[in-house]
C-alpha cells in the first residue's frame, strides 16, 4: 500500500485538508500532486440496483485493457446502429439502463463499460485521459456510433474524446460537466483547500496527463473548439442539480450555438433523471432522427422548458425563469418528471 493510500483510508476530511493545507506552505508541488492523486478516487463503489443484474445478464460481457486495469464492456443487440452510453463519476453502466432497454426496442445496439474504479471494473483510480482511451478502443472495434449519451461526467469524457478521431452521429447529454476547471474548483472548495493547491493540480495535470502536448488545460474542456465536434448536441440538466450545476450544460449551449439544444427538467435531481421516461424517450427520439446540421427540437410533452441558443456571454443567469428562456406553459407542472 502506498503512503497516498494510507493517507485517503485513515484520516478523515478535516485532517486530510488540514495536512494539504499545511504541506502547500512547505512543499507545493507535492501538496497539489497528492491533491491530484486524490481527486482520481471515487469515494466508493456503485453497487447493482435491482433490475440492473437482470440487465447484465443479457448482455455480450467483454473486456479491454486501460493502464493494467481490466475494464468490463457489455453489448446488447447484434452490433448493428452502435450506441455508446457513458457513465458518470461513481456510477457505472447499469445506471443508464433505461437508455438500453428503449435504444433495444428501436433495433439499435447499446455498449457500455465500468470506468476504471467503478462497477465491475478493476482499479483504485481512473481519470478523464482513461475514459478517452476506453471510448477510442470501443470506437474501434464498433466504428462510428449512431449516437453517444452520457451522463455528468462522461460527457465531459465523451467531447474530449470526439476531438480525438472518435466519430458519432449525435450526442445526448444528460447532467454534464463542461469545464474541466469546474472539476478542480468544486474539488477544492468541498475540501476547503487553499487556492494554491488547485493551481498546482493543474501544474501536476500539465506535466502529467498530456506531457508535453500543447494547450492541455483547455482541450479537456467540452466547450474547447466546439467547430471539431460538428454533430447536433442534445442535452437534460435538472435546474436544481445537487452535483452539477445548470450553468454547466448552459455553457456547452453557448460555445456550441445552433447546434445544442437544452432541456430543462424540474425535480429529477442528477441522479433521477437517467430513468425518467420522458427524458429517456425524447433523447432516444432524438437519436433516431435523420442527419442534420443542427440539433432539432425534441419531441417533448408541453410544458418543458427548451432554453434557447445564447450569446457567449458572462455571468448568464441561473434562475428558472430567467427573461430569455422560452417556457411552454400548456401543462400543468409534474414535480418529478421531465415535465415542468
Amino acid at each position: 500500500m502506498s503512503p497516498m493510500t494510507a493517507l485517503v483510508q485513515t484520516v478523515s476530511r478535516t485532517a486530510l485538508r488540514t495536512t494539504l493545507n499545511t504541506t502547500s506552505f512547505l512543499a507545493p508541488r507535492l501538496a497539489g500532486r497528492a491533491a491530484f492523486a486524490i481527486s482520481l478516487r471515487p469515494a466508493g463503489r456503485s453497487r447493482l440496483r435491482p433490475g440492473e443484474s437482470e440487465l447484465l445478464a443479457d448482455a455480450r460481457i467483454g473486456q479491454l485493457t486501460v493502464n493494467g486495469k481490466s475494464v468490463v464492456t457489455h453489448q446488447w443487440g447484434d452490433g448493428s446502429r452502435p450506441v455508446l452510453l457513458v457513465h458518470g463519476w461513481e456510477s457505472r453502466a447499469s445506471r443508464l439502463g433505461a437508455f438500453v432497454t428503449s435504444l433495444r426496442e428501436q433495433g439499435y445496439s447499446p455498449v457500455a463499460f465500468d470506468a476504471p474504479a467503478h462497477g465491475a471494473s478493476s482499479g483504485r483510480d481512473t481519470s478523464i485521459v482513461e475514459y478517452r482511451e476506453i471510448i477510442r478502443q470501443l470506437y474501434a472495434e464498433h466504428g462510428r456510433f449512431e449516437a453517444v449519451i452520457a451522463h455528468s461526467f462522461g460527457v465531459l469524457a465523451t467531447f474530449f474524446a470526439l476531438r480525438d478521431g472518435v466519430e458519432a452521429r449525435r450526442v445526448v447529454g444528460i447532467g454534464g460537466v463542461a469545464e474541466f476547471d469546474w472539476i478542480i474548483d468544486a474539488f477544492r472548495t468541498v475540501l476547503g483547500l487553499r487556492a494554491r493547491i488547485a493551481r498546482d493540480m493543474r501544474g501536476h495535470v500539465e506535466r502529467v496527463m498530456l506531457p508535453g502536448e500543447p494547450d492541455v488545460w483547455r482541450r479537456f474542456n467540452a466547450t474547447h473548439r466546439p467547430e471539431e465536434i460538428g454533430v447536433p448536441v442534445l442535452l437534460f440538466h435538472d435546474e436544481h442539480d445537487d452535483r452539477v450545476p445548470l450553468g454547466q450544460s448552459r455553457a456547452l449551449v453557448r460555445a456550441y450555438g445552433e447546434g445544442a439544444r437544452l432541456v430543462v427538467t424540474r425535480g429529477l435531481g442528477h441522479r433521477r433523471i437517467l430513468g425518467d421516461p420522458e427524458v429517456v424517450a425524447a433523447a432516444v427520439d432524438f437519436v433516431r432522427q435523420e442527419r442534420q446540421h443542427t440539433a432539432s427540437e425534441p419531441r417533448i410533452e408541453p410544458g418543458v422548458r427548451i432554453e434557447p441558443n445564447v450569446p457567449d456571454e458572462p455571468n448568464v443567469p441561473d434562475e428558472p425563469n430567467a427573461p430569455d428562456e422560452k417556457v411552454v406553459r400548456d401543462a400543468a407542472p409534474r414535480p418529478g418528471s421531465a415535465v415542468l
